[in-house]
């Protein structure tokens, strides 16, 4: 088992473990608990109810933070004709057609997301899938990167939108903001992506749905959140 240092040390006596905090009480304390020399990430963990063996119980979805999730997301854009010059003025930062796809395929990754119109995606799955998929970033419409409207994913991107899915042991884990973040900020984005987790429940699910729920930053403890 690994050893934790001093200041980790310190930090864990300050959860007190047979407690479950309100999402008040835990973003708060997040916020005490991000020590670090840098902006830590605040992230989210949600174990489910699921068996993610089954396909029709696997749990995947986009979600809109309120307060988006505090870094620049750096976005590629897929497409042609009129809609290059749309994604370019929604902010895109970088843009292109069959070009892009072969510069991306020749190593080009300088980039957080992928978004792609419908019309470019046999190129891209037969060019891409195996380069991006693994890497989560290959567009797909369940995850809001397929689509007409590029600028519109576009601006969705850059202002917060997140997309979640669980992992192979049922796991949701996503970021929903910044220690810098205020409380308040944190806990409303938290309540989105919950409310978004309940609306992607899959009906093959059955029983408790949402099991436990925690907070924790990125070199900090995880703080259990009440189910309420």
């Amino acid at each position: 088992m690994p050893k934790h240092g001093k200041r980790y040390t310190a930090l864990v006596a300050k959860v007190d473990r047979s407690k479950v905090y309100t999402i008040e009480e835990a973003t708060a304390l997040v916020k005490e608990l991000a020590t670090a020399k840098f902006d830590e990430t605040v992230e989210a963990h949600f174990r489910l109810g699921i068996d993610p063996r089954k396909s029709d119980q696997n749990v995947r979805g986009t979600v809109a933070l309120p307060h988006g999730t505090g870094r620049t997301v750096r976005v590629a854009v897929i497409t042609q004709g009129d809609r290059l010059a749309e994604a370019e003025a929604a902010g895109a930062d970088v843009v292109g057609a069959g070009e892009l796809i072969d510069r991306i395929a020749g190593g080009f990754m300088d980039f957080d997301a992928v978004v792609a119109s419908p019309d470019m995606m046999a190129q891209v799955g037969q060019k891409l899938a195996r380069l991006l998929g693994p890497r989560g970033l290959l567009p797909n419409p369940k995850s809001g990167t397929v689509g007409t409207d590029v600028a519109g994913m576009v601006r969705g991107l850059k202002a917060g939108r997140i997309e979640f899915r669980n992992d192979k042991t049922g796991v949701i884990h996503a970021p929903i903001g910044k220690a810098s973040f205020e409380p308040g900020n944190i806990a409303d984005n938290f309540r989105a992506l919950a409310t978004a987790l309940e609306g992607a429940k899959p009906a093959a699910a059955k029983g408790v749905y949402v099991r436990s729920m925690y907070l924790t930053t990125t070199m900090g403890p995880s703080i259990q959140v009440a189910l309420a």
